[in-house]
């Protein structure tokens, strides 16, 4: 009997998914056992993975205690301690608190009056590109500080640019020493818009802000706020 257009579709479909049935038993009996490893291979990655994360996490931990207890060592007086914390943990595989260590070692040879030996350990975190910016950006601002007396103004105006401009963190400090700079050049215009910038500008300590004022003033350059002058 001759199959109708409905009986031979519903024919070849049946053929199709008897098909597809027997091409995954053969599958399955021929890749069974790999597929089972591959899956005890994924999962044991997995667990790796997880355990690695977790131990890591848990070494940032131990590392960022240590970290404190060596800081608070140095605050309490007990140096050598503290010296022997710190050198181990400046080669820390965590960036931040390689960075961390570092920077505390150039303060600890600063508080010896060791400026070479700070400069020199400020300037290693500043060329690390390794590190994050903000880490570089501190030891840069303070490498500059230390080394500042024996700088040319010019140097320092380079060097800090970029951190003393408007919305930079470091504004306050950088300002100061490029506007400083910028006065050894007898550049007052600079200076003092530089000062004023620093006066203008909210999240600069208000120490800084109110010594800006007087510099600016001092040379002829208004430094009070927008609204103030609106104000008046």
């Amino acid at each position: 009997m001759a199959l109708t257009p409905q009986n031979n579709e519903a024919f070849i479909r049946e053929v199709d998914e008897e098909l597809r049935r027997e091409q995954m038993s053969n599958i399955g009996k021929r890749y069974g056992l790999w597929i089972i490893v591959a899956v005890l291979v994924a999962l044991a990655a997995f667990g790796g993975w997880t355990w690695w994360n977790h131990h890591q996490n848990t070494l940032a931990g131990e590392q960022g205690e240590q970290l404190a207890t060596a800081l608070d060592d140095i605050q309490q007086g007990r140096v050598a301690q503290a010296t022997e914390i710190v050198g181990k943990l400046t080669s820390s595989d965590k960036d931040a608190v390689r960075a961390t260590a570092l920077l505390t070692q150039a303060d600890m040879l600063l508080s010896k009056n060791d400026t070479k030996g700070a400069a020199a350990a400020f300037g290693k975190v500043a060329a690390d590109e390794t590190l994050a910016q903000p880490f570089r950006d501190m030891a840069l601002v303070r490498q500059t500080a230390v080394e500042y007396d024996s700088l040319q103004p010019q140097q320092v105006i380079d060097r800090l640019r970029g951190l003393a401009d408007k919305g930079s963190p470091w504004l306050g400090s950088a300002g100061e020493m490029v506007a400083v700079a910028y006065l050894r050049q007898n550049k007052l215009q600079q200076a003092g818009q530089t000062f004023a910038l620093i006066a203008r500008t909210d999240g600069v300590p208000e120490s800084v802000r109110a010594r800006a004022v007087q510099m600016a003033g001092s040379l002829g350059v208004d430094a009070a706020p927008a609204g103030a002058t609106a104000a008046q």
